[in-house]
Parts: structure tokens; sequence; C-alpha cells
């Protein structure tokens, strides 16, 4: 009777792991980033030829030996940390984990050749037709029944400079090279942050060596940072030297930042549908994008903000896996990554609260569910900030600085100008409505104007008809030329509501004339004193009420 039975895996198992799980192009070339940096190589060239559709991926790395080649990259499942091993030779932290993520190289197009030798031995590898494979998983084969090809002489051609590495070429690649080249630099750049760990760990993509300068649009259009735990990026130097900077802190043992936009759509992507988001780095890579999805908000703010978080610690020694297979986000009942969110979620109610703040102060529109100033306010300052916006964008058409690069001595007089501005502009208003709303009163009840309201208003219009004189203007300013037309609050308010007892009664009259010296400042687009602001505001809520009482009366 047999005793020794052992497994025999079937090649549809590929399928299982999520052979085709992979269909994106940057999860693709991080794969092979990764593999790069677990070899220890210190420069990545990746070449993509879009008009034929093929892609090349080679590295200086340690490379690999027959058995290597045999027992470790073609052993789907072979972890890299076996025996308590958690760094590379040079001792970089490993991001290889289960073994399944070369399976995002070896399907993602037609066929995969794959090269790769050391420093001592010679060139070995081979090619994978997915055809085939597809062909041997339909028939169940096992795994020791398909064969990869021999590499051909073309391969061993190109492969034939390296001293050590790999190289990988794709033919008739099926993840969307159709992207463009410069969107293809622009995405490694944000998402492949090695460097951050290691310097000399380079990539190059068609020649070009990737660095922070690719994401230069986006810094230009980046209007406020919030630096976590004093990180430091070369990234920040993209970023306008005005720009303001506020220091967030954490007991946890992450690193990053929060960046808010001028405008939502600096955050898209070029020529494609994606954008730029919050998104967390484990060891230098990207392990999951918009991780703000987790935390329950819908205030504006998102809308403006993008940043990179990272927290090595959720991978970590003998930490277990929590990474999804597919390498593209996290597995969310984690106790650690729940503890993390829940630090991130924190960290961003503090940006919310700061950046409606800032972006009012810099003469943007911020965050109407900001309680801090009440409805009338905020469209008060918003006005004054689309009016100086206006005058911006009028210097900037005559060659100017550009429009959110003022001097500091400007930014400071707008936060002057706009704090008088949520409280003169809406007063104006008020005084606007209450004035005209008693002059249609007195027209509705046939009110006759005294004598010496009549020789008041029979001044300004003399005044009105002098100073138009000067101006050289022939046209009509005012919409009625009445009397009353021409006469302000003091005068209104004794027609309609007179106090017999001036120190006594409660009267709009006794109201205006508190309110008069005050609303001429306001008028004359004076800045007033907390105190006169007190007095107005006392005097146009008594006026408001008196005026809307008066008006129940009319049917």
């Amino acid at each position: 009777m047999k005793s020794n039975f052992v497994f025999n895996v079937s090649l549809s198992v590929l399928n299982h792991l999520g052979r085709n799980l992979y269909r994106n192009i940057i999860t693709v070339l991080g794969e092979a980033i990764s593999n790069s940096w677990d070899a220890d190589a210190n420069n990545v060239f990746i070449v993509i030829n879009k008009e034929n559709n093929w892609m090349t991926i080679g590295d200086d790395g340690e490379g690999m030996t027959d058995d290597d080649f045999q027992n470790k990259f073609l052993k789907i499942g072979y972890s890299k940390r076996k025996n308590g091993k958690y760094k590379t030779n040079s001792g970089r932290p490993f991001i290889g984990r289960k073994g399944i993520g070369k399976l995002a190289l070896l399907s993602c197009a037609e066929r995969v050749h794959i090269a790769s030798k050391t420093k001592e031995t010679e060139l070995v590898g081979g090619i994978i037709d997915n055809s085939l494979l597809d062909k041997a998983i339909t028939d169940d084969l096992n795994s020791q029944e398909y064969s990869l090809e021999h590499l051909n002489k073309q391969d061993v051609i190109s492969a034939q400079n390296l001293k050590n590495g790999t190289y990988i070429l794709f033919e008739n690649v099926n993840v969307g090279i159709s992207n463009t080249i410069e969107y293809l630099k622009k995405a490694i750049a944000y998402y492949f942050r090695f460097s951050l760990i290691d310097s000399n760990f380079k990539i190059f993509v068609n020649n070009e060596l990737i660095d922070v300068k690719n994401l230069k649009d986006l810094a230009e259009e980046t209007q406020f940072l919030w630096n976590i735990n004093s990180f430091n990026d070369p990234y920040f130097s993209l970023l306008s030297k005005n720009i303001i900077t506020i220091p967030l802190t954490s007991n946890f043992n992450i690193r990053g930042y929060f960046a808010t936009t001028i405008k939502p759509s600096n955050l898209k992507i070029r020529g494609t549908q994606e954008k730029v988001t919050v998104d967390l780095f484990v060891n230098g890579r990207h392990r999951e994008k918009d991780i703000l999805r987790h935390i329950p908000s819908t205030r504006i703010v998102e809308n403006y903000v993008y940043g990179q978080i990272h927290f090595d610690d959720l991978d970590v020694g003998e930490s277990k896996d929590i990474f999804t297979s597919s390498r593209e986000g996290v597995i969310a009942d984690d106790s650690k990554y729940g503890q993390f969110i829940n630090e991130i979620q924190r960290l961003f109610k503090l940006v919310i609260t700061k950046w409606d703040e800032l972006r009012l102060d810099s003469g943007n529109d911020g965050d109407p569910e900001n309680n801090k100033y009440s409805t009338k306010e905020r469209k008060a300052i918003e006005l004054f900030n689309a009016s100086f916006m206006e005058m911006k964008i009028g210097q900037e058409r005559h060659g100017h600085q550009k429009l959110h690069n003022t001097s500091k001595i400007v930014d400071f007089w707008i936060k002057q100008l706009s704090e008088d501005a949520s409280y003169n502009i809406p007063s104006y208003v008020d005084c606007f409505v209450a004035e005209n709303l008693l002059r249609k009163y007195i027209e509705y009840k046939h009110m006759p104007l005294s004598k010496e309201a009549k020789k008041e208003a029979n001044n300004w219009r003399t005044k009105e008809k002098n100073n138009k004189g000067k101006a050289n203007i022939s046209y009509e300013i005012r919409r009625s030329t009445e009397d009353i037309y021409y006469l302000d609050m003091s005068y209104l308010s004794n027609f309609v509501d007179k106090a017999q007892n001036k120190e006594n009664d409660a009267a709009l009259s006794r109201s205006a004339c508190v309110y008069k010296p005050v609303r001429d400042a306001v008028g004359h687009t004076s800045l007033i004193t907390s105190t006169a602001k007190n007095q107005l505001s006392l005097e146009l809520e008594n006026i408001k009420a008196r005026v809307m009482d008066l008006l129940k009366d009319v049917k």
C-alpha cells in the first residue's frame, strides 16, 4: 500500500490565485520595480514602445542562477522572507512577501521573456507564451507538465550587456501602455518612493531618470502643506517658497504630508481619468490609494487634498501580511491598520479646520460647513475675495506675477480687509434693504414729505448736478429722481415712526439718530472700530425688526 502521497498542483491554480487580477500598468510596473529593489539593484531601466506594443524592464540587481530561477522565481508562493530574513544583503527592507506578485509580470502580455544572470553564472531564463499556458490550464495539466520555451537568439543579444541582473521583455502588452509616456513617468515618480530609503535606487523610463521633477505641475498648483512629524521629501523643493506649511505631530511612527491645490481640477492627471489622492506607502512602495475613503466625511476640502502617508510599521519583521493579493489595498479589519486609520482621521480633522481659515485669508472660497462664520459673513468674505481675484487676474493679464503669488505685505492687507469686509458688506446690504423698504412703504402709504425733507432732497439733487457737470456726465445716474430717493434713514424714519419723546420712546427715528454716523462711515467704505460695529449691529437689529413689523399691514 502506497504511503508517500504528495500534492499534485494543477496549473489552473494560477488563475485562482489571480493570474488575471493585475490589469493596471502601474501595478505591473510596481511588481517589477519591487523585484529589482529586493534584488539590490541600483538601477531599473524601463523601455516602452507604444507603436509596437512591447515593453522591457531591466535591472542591475544580483540576478538569478538556474536554481534561483526554477525554485524561487517560478515557484509560486515562494517568499524571500523564508528563514526569518527580512532585509536584502545591502540592508533594504524586503517588499516581496506572498510570492504571487510575479503573476502580474507573467500574465500581462502574450509572450514574456525572462533572462537573468549573476556575476558568477551564465544567462538563464525562458519564455512564457500565455496562449500555450492557457491551453495547458484548459487541459488541466499539472505544473510539471508545462515547460517554458528556451530563450531565443535575440533575447541573448538583448541581455548580453548584463554583468548581473534581470531583463524581461513583454510582447503584445495587455495592461494598457496606451497611456501617455508622460503619464507613466509622473505616475512612477509619484507612486514609487524607494529613493526616500535608498538614494542610490534609480528608475529610468525611455532613458530619462524619473524623479520628483516629473511632478512639477502638481507642485506649482499646490497651495498649502501639512507636514507630519517633520517629514523630509525632495518633492518639497518644487513647492513655492511662499507656500504656507503647517506642522502636524503624531505619536504613531508615521511620516508624510497632506497638501491642497488651488482648484480641484489641479488634482487630475492630464490625459487620464485618474487624480492624485491621499495614499499609503510602506517601505517606499505605494500600498493603497485614497485612504480617506475609509474616513466618513463629505467636507469640501476632500476635493482639493492629496498627500502621502508613510507607515512602515505595517510591514515589519514577523508581522502578519495584511496586504491584499492584488497588492493594491490593505485588509481593512486588521487591528493595527484600524488604529492607523483612526490616527489619520484625527490628523485630517485638523486639516479641515485650518484649511477654511487659510483659504479665506488667501482670497479663495473656503468650507461653508465651518460654523466659524455666519452665512452672511462668509458670503461677504467670498464676495470680497471674488472682487479682489478679478483685480489680480487683471494684473496677471498684463504680465505681472502669477495669480497665487502675491507679496507677504499684500497678503497681510488682504487679510485685514477681508476681516472688515465680513462685517461691512452685510451691514451695507442691511442698510440698503431697510432704507429702500421704508421708501417703498412711504410710497405705498402716500405719505407726504415735509418742507424740510423736500429742501434736503433738493440740496442733494443740486450737489449731484454740480458733480455730474464736473465729470462731464450727461446720462442719468439714479433710476428714480423722486425726492424720497435722496433722503436717508434719519428723514425716512420721521415719516414712518417718529418718537414723541426722544429720550424714552422706542422708535425708528431714535434708532436712526444713533445709526446715521456709523452707517455713513460704512457707506463711505471706511474701516470702523469694534465699538462702532457693536453699536451699528444693535441699531440695525432694532431697525430691521421695526421695519418688518410695519410691513405687516401691507396687503
